[in-house]
């Protein structure tokens, strides 16, 4: 497995490195020992699968917050999608930037997303599936969400938003939720 660091710290891209014979390949996606080398969290309590209809769907951008915030590896398995996720540490010299990523079945890149990160993705094409294995199980006490459409976040979709939830069409602008948002995202205490 290759590990590429990114410009936000703790979040990476995972690649494999196929090993080919006349049968097609095989490659080793989490292995706890790579994991743990790099420096990544290598718990995985839950896995997840999204599938989508239409190009166009845009899911998150979602969080949950200390003492529930999770780790994600992110694979798309069928399709494409440009995976975005945001710093929400508010003591990171990257708070509130974001990282977009092109994940396809093609490429069969990951992106390993670390805790205190909003995650969301936006499908390239029709029927499109992706699969999460998080570090921590779905706790709504501790969820929220960002709008995928926040003027300070500035992301650049690729495609007009063609299928979005109310949930995540409402979440509130950092305008009005970031003071609230640092207090929730705050490290952990020791």
């Amino acid at each position: 497995m290759i590990v590429t660091d990114t410009a936000l710290a703790g979040a990476h891209i995972l690649e494999i490195e196929p090993r080919a014979d006349t049968r097609g390949f095989f490659a080793r996606i989490f292995c706890t020992r790579e994991f743990s080398a790099h420096g990544l969290d290598p718990v995985v309590l839950q896995g997840n699968l999204s599938f989508n209809f239409r190009k166009g769907t845009l899911r998150g951008l979602h969080f949950q917050c200390p003492p529930r915030a999770e780790t994600k590896i992110v694979r798309c398995t069928r399709g494409a999608i440009v995976d975005v996720i945001v710093d929400l540490r508010p003591e990171s010299p990257t708070y509130l930037q974001h990282l977009a990523v092109e994940l396809t079945a093609d490429n069969r890149r990951a992106l390993y997303v670390p805790r205190r990160f909003a995650h969301g993705y936006q499908t390239l094409e029709e029927h499109t599936e992706v699969t999460y294995l998080t570090g921590e199980f779905y706790a709504p006490d501790f969820e929220g969400g960002l709008r995928h459409d926040d003027p300070r976040l500035d992301i650049h979709w690729p495609l007009p938003a063609s299928d979005i939830s109310d949930k995540d069409r409402l979440w509130p602008l950092l305008d009005e939720a970031e003071p609230a948002l640092c207090l929730r995202m705050a490290p952990p205490e020791d």
